[in-house]
């Protein structure tokens, strides 16, 4: 599908015309969500993890005021680089304005999601969902994610949303979206972090055929919503929920102090929580995020089997 703007690389255009598996990846982990090298290289394995699991890999940026869907590896260098200098943050509501004034930019999740939907890439991975932040109900600080998943039409592989948030509320924003939740392997919703928490997802399902198959009966609907699919973290890669809360909580407690709000709270945060923790919420994160780019993979191969 050729869209204004949208530059496709030729192994994803190759891909999608030949209905092979492809699988969108974000920037916005690289640019922001982790500390360079240390992006770049996780970047690159993903990539790996996802073409040794029979699907090709699609990581999407802005550059120049460029979209690219398919970042060469001297393009996620790049982000990976400057991406806390010169690139900035892009949510649904700064693609235009990056495109028309060549700007840089890494994709968020609703960003993804976007521009994968406009590329004909139905799965898209990434480490976790962005939601509705702690204090919600004073800050009315919700992530563009949870809008996007209500009106977009992508699947979206991850590790539960980001434990820093509100769990229960972003649970409730998704249902009010009509978004479908599930957890693979599991009724519990994922907390990034941890492999469990107190909440539920909607449905369990246990394989990636199942996945893919609600996935394609959705589409075959007309239902023009994403879908959800919340993959535990490996439970001996895991922080436990009763030592990780507490140092989220610290690490939201100092970013109010500090006056970080808004799509700074979320890089603040997470980097404060590494601190905290030692690097180990780091490892944490990256062991995810390997572990999504595996299973979203093979979804992606289930999918192709359908059309």
């Amino acid at each position: 599908m050729e869209v204004k703007h949208i530059k496709v690389s030729e192994q994803v255009q190759q891909a999608l015309a030949d209905n092979r598996p492809v699988v969108a990846l974000e920037s916005t982990i690289i640019a922001h969500g982790m500390p360079y090298p240390q992006n770049v290289e996780t970047s690159k394995n993903v990539e790996s993890i996802i073409r040794k699991n029979g699907a090709v890999p699609a990581t999407i940026g802005i550059i120049g005021g460029e979209i690219i869907v398919g970042l060469n590896e001297e393009e996620i260098e790049y982000m990976g680089k400057n991406g806390r200098t010169t690139v900035g943050k892009a949510s649904r509501r700064d693609i235009a304005a990056m495109v028309a004034n060549k700007l840089d930019g890494a994709t968020t999740c609703a960003a993804t999601s976007l521009i994968a939907d406009m590329a004909g890439i139905d799965v898209f991975c990434t480490g976790g969902l962005g939601g509705v932040h702690r204090g919600a109900e004073h800050t009315f600080d919700i992530s563009a994610d949870l809008d996007e998943l209500g009106m977009t039409r992508t699947m979206i592989v991850c590790a539960g949303a980001k434990a820093i948030l509100d769990l229960p509320k972003t649970l409730e924003y998704l249902e009010t979206k009509g978004v479908t939740t599930i957890g693979y392997g599991t009724r519990t919703l994922p907390a990034f972090f941890s492999s469990e928490s107190a909440y539920h997802v909607d449905y369990r399902m246990d394989t990636e055929k199942q996945i893919a198959e609600t996935f394609h009966v959705q589409k075959e609907l007309g239902i023009q919503t994403g879908m959800l699919v919340c993959v535990p973290i490996p439970k001996e890669y895991e922080i436990k929920s009763e030592e990780i809360n507490p140092v989220i909580e610290k690490a939201v407690e100092d970013a109010e102090h500090d006056g970080v709000t808004g799509k700074d709270s979320t890089p603040y945060v997470l980097a404060r929580v590494k601190e905290l923790t030692e690097g180990r919420s780091l490892a944490a994160n990256i062991k995810l995020v390997y572990h999504n780019a595996e299973v979203a993979a093979k979804i992606a191969v289930e999918l192709c089997k359908l059309r």
